[in-house]
């Protein structure tokens, strides 16, 4: 079968419909690709901004639950007066009611002004000032074990926190019977946290 330009002229409109469709097409293809791609990336981008709303909705429940547990650990320290101001006064007074006791034969201390606390290594305190409170304690001991059981008695009845830093034993000469037989130099501080918050 054969063409002739008479048949051509017959089909043109309907050849080029056909392009014209065929042109159509392709494009109408083109344009949904690049559709469908945005349509994914946009599905990316709304899935990873799922995920990080869950991730902070779950970090933000894990916050709260520390919160409450460090609520409990803060309330106990503002109870043991670690944090708040210095509490030179129940110190003294806890001392005294330790002399009373007579666990020791004898004792004196004093406790200096207070000043900033440095640790070591250094380390960040975030929204609190801590201070130590330095004290020198001279004991008169029997024996040794008075020692230990002093300081117990100290943590155990006293309210705040005490840091011991060192003691040093030297033997007395007496040869009265029954009087102290060592002395112990001691030094340390009473250590306090300060909310910078704080009214």
């Amino acid at each position: 079968m054969s063409f002739s330009s008479a048949d051509f002229a017959a089909i043109k409109w309907s050849v080029l419909a056909c392009l014209l469709a065929l042109i159509g097409a392709f494009t109408l293809f083109d344009y949904s690709t690049a559709f469908e791609q945005q349509a994914q990336q946009k599905l990316i981008q709304a899935q990873s901004l799922l995920d990080d709303a869950r991730k902070q909705f779950a970090s933000a429940q894990s916050d709260l639950a520390n919160m409450a547990d460090y609520k409990q650990e803060y309330d106990a320290l503002v109870r043991q007066k670690i944090i708040g101001k210095e509490q030179r006064l129940d110190w003294i007074e806890g001392l005294e009611k330790l002399r009373a006791q007579k666990l020791v034969p004898g004792f004196k201390y004093t406790i200096s002004p207070q000043k900033p606390y440095t640790p070591n290594p250094p380390q960040s305190s975030g929204n609190f000032a801590l201070n130590i409170s330095p004290m020198t304690l001279q004991i008169d001991l029997l024996h040794e074990e008075q020692l230990l059981r002093f300081f117990n008695a100290m943590e155990a009845q006293l309210q705040g926190w005490f840091i011991l830093d060192h003691c040093s034993l030297s033997r007395k000469e007496t040869s009265t019977p029954g009087a102290a037989m060592l002395a112990a130099d001691c030094a340390g501080g009473w250590f306090t946290m300060q909310n910078r918050s704080a009214p």
